[in-house]
């Protein structure tokens, strides 16, 4: 006896849902969720709440007209005037439908995000990211620690308040025979400083040559 897979199937919008389908169906079926949707450059970008996105990204990747199975990247972003100063960017691509989304989420210095390394795994090394640069931490992530600065740095990097000198330069020793930190000393030579433009010259010099020339050809 046959059976009709087709039957228990969802019925699909579209097999190739445009953007503002995709708009209307992620606004719809996750009211609670998502705060906002809009389309930038030809993309969807979907504001969510921060606890709801584990729930957003799932049915993101599993809904039949998204199927956003990519997580192509996590980062951060600091807004330093804002009370919630950072935001969480997921970028989603979806190769049944060749479309790519952008998931953004809000948080604060203290709140955590969900880990989403249970929905993605490749999320695991993107949040560490995240965690080293901004110091967003993320709760239930399997080994949160940073991922690109050093054993014992200090402050996070990509913050808009860190300072561009950092706090500490490493150097290798000679007499220690090991590399050593110390605390940054931005030394040099005393230069003076002639902030007198070079074109405010150039009228004197232009009229001394046309002198030249002019006794020359006499």
């Amino acid at each position: 006896m046959a059976v009709n897979e087709d039957k228990d199937r969802k019925p699909a919008v579209d097999e190739l849902a445009g953007i503002d389908e995709i708009s209307e169906l992620v606004s719809l079926a996750l009211p609670h969720d998502v705060l906002s949707t809009e389309i930038k450059l030809g993309e969807l970008e979907v504001r969510a709440r921060a606890g709801a996105i584990v729930r957003v990204l799932t049915f993101l990747r599993d809904e039949v007209n998204c199927q956003f199975k990519m997580l192509i990247d996590l980062c951060g972003v600091d807004y330093p005037e804002r009370e919630n100063r950072f935001d969480v960017v997921y970028h989603l691509l979806s190769l049944s439908h060749n479309r790519r989304i952008r998931v953004k989420i809000e948080t604060d210095e203290e709140t955590p995000v969900p880990s989403v390394v249970a929905v993605f795994p490749v999320a695991n090394w993107f949040e560490r990211e995240v965690w080293d640069m901004y110091g967003v931490r993320f709760s239930g992530h399997p080994d949160l620690r940073r991922i690109l600065t050093d054993y014992g740095f200090e402050g996070f990097p990509l913050r808009k308040d860190f300072p561009l000198t950092g706090f500490v330069e490493v150097r290798y020793d000679e007499d220690q025979k090991r590399v050593v930190y110390e605390p940054v000393r931005l030394t040099q030579e005393f230069r003076s400083f002639d902030f007198l433009s070079p074109w405010e010259g150039i009228p004197d010099e232009m009229g001394r040559l046309r002198r030249d020339g002019s006794e020359r050809e006499q």
